[in-house]
């Protein structure tokens, strides 16, 4: 009889876990490869998680709204020719290994991103690629993150612990009660005790009778913690420009019948402006980049990822893969076939793995401009805003003018760790250049 280990599979590189939703096979059941096993969420996207071999589902290790650690085992697929007899014979084992509650506890298995090696400290701790990045961002250093003591799985040190001993430490209270278990105690004993007020719990929130309370999807908890997470990471700054995208706009009425004619596919202002920002980017590297400790990750690949808004309000990140590969035509049709894999959840978890850079634009709902917060590990993220016509002073070789002009604010939001406000400045404004400088008689 051969057993085949079903894994929780890689879905991105700053993805470390994702939830049960369904199974869709059960203990016993046939299975063919490629065939779906179970529905799987992260804070990115809903997908699905295929069989790696046919034959007859022996265990399932994991329940509906279990979250599980990226490359963990989560189903065993028996793939003997006896596999099913098997099965049968021990129809009572597996029933109760339904009923009864495991009392094996599953070993963590800690996830590794392609660009973050992940390594033991001298006492043989491992550390979460968050944990250190957040130790980094607060200047702790390796042998301080070494005394903290953990709640985590096997005492290792969670986001929960680092934060709340940084908070300590900032309120001056964290040495003597974190450090004690790794300082002799006659060491201890001469340094001088701190007397805190016991920390209350928070009151009970209360509400008038005029509101409707709804709960969080698990979606929305997970954005919000991405959210949250990155902003405790990087440090944001937020940069703007202006840029006079009258051409892209001339150019796009002019051709867009045709284009889509020809082409099949509808073209949007998106690749137009994905175009222009791989060609920039290629001139400011560490605007494609991510942290690794005290590392600056420089990547090679130009994998642009589009916010998206979902029809039930969510958002999601796909990305174009390799965009400054693609000319228009292929740019086009890439955020079309991505865009309506989103509203009909459709996306597959590579479709949002691996980004290195992302626009969003703020203007497909009315707003002039916005502060987007950076899509981790990710350094920077353009917001484009609507598309206004105002007048403005228009300069020509008889002089200055005033004239109507399609304009657009732009804003960058970058990690200030990495990136400077010269090259995140410099950055955007070459973008606003390269909008600019559209050519409004080009092909596509």
């Amino acid at each position: 009889m051969a057993i085949v280990d079903l894994i929780m599979p890689k879905l991105g590189e700053s993805i470390i876990e994702a939830t049960v939703l369904k199974w869709n096979k059960n203990i016993g059941d046939a299975i063919q490869q490629d065939e779906t096993v179970l529905e799987i969420a992260t804070d990115k996207v809903d997908s699905e998680v295929p069989s790696t071999a046919s034959g007859i589902i022996s265990e399932i290790l994991f329940n509906v709204n279990d979250v599980v650690p990226i490359g963990t085992v989560i189903a065993k697929i028996d793939t003997g020719s006896n596999g099913s007899t098997t099965i049968k014979s021990s129809a009572t084992t597996i029933a109760a290994k339904e009923i009864e509650p495991a009392t094996q506890e599953l070993p963590e298995v800690p996830f590794v991103p392609a660009s973050i090696s992940i390594k033991p400290s001298g006492n043989g701790k491992f550390y979460s690629p968050l944990v250190l990045n957040i130790a980094n961002s607060e200047g702790i250093s390796l042998s301080e993150l070494e005394n903290i003591p953990g709640t985590g799985n096997e005492g290792r040190v969670s986001k929960k612990d680092l934060l709340q001993y940084v908070a300590s430490k900032k309120s001056g209270v964290a040495s003597a009660a974190s450090v004690s278990n790794t300082i002799p105690a006659s060491v201890v004993e001469t340094t001088p005790k701190v007397v805190t007020a016991p920390i209350q719990p928070p009151s009970a929130v209360s509400y008038s009778s005029n509101v409707e309370i709804i709960e969080m999807d698990r979606m929305r908890k997970l954005i919000a913690k991405h959210m949250v997470d990155s902003k405790h990471i990087s440090p944001h700054v937020t940069s703007f420009a202006e840029a006079d995208v009258t051409n892209m706009v001339l150019w796009r009425d002019r051709v867009k019948k045709q284009f889509e004619k020809e082409n099949n596919s509808k073209i949007t202002f998106t690749p137009m402006f994905i175009e222009c920002v791989t060609k920039v980017m290629k001139r400011f590297p560490f605007i494609n980049a991510s942290l690794d400790g005290d590392k600056i990750i420089v990547k090679k690949d130009y994998n642009i990822g589009m916010a998206t808004a979902l029809p039930s309000g969510n958002l999601v990140v796909p990305v174009i893969k390799g965009a400054d590969m693609l000319n228009l035509i292929g740019l086009s049709k890439t955020v079309n076939g991505l865009a309506d894999a989103a509203r009909n959840n459709k996306l597959k978890p590579d479709d949002t793995a691996n980004g290195t850079f992302t626009i969003t634009n703020v203007g497909t709902f009315g707003s002039l401009m916005g502060t987007p917060i950076i899509n981790q590990p990710q350094v920077a993220i353009l917001a484009v805003g609507a598309i206004k016509k105002r007048p403005v002073v228009v300069e020509t070789p008889e002089g200055d003018t005033i004239g109507i002009r399609h304009m657009m604010y732009l804003s960058l939001s970058y990690d200030h760790r990495i990136v400077d406000g010269s090259i995140g400045a410099s950055f955007l404004t070459a973008v606003a250049k390269e909008f600019e400088k559209w050519d409004v008689n080009r092909e596509w």
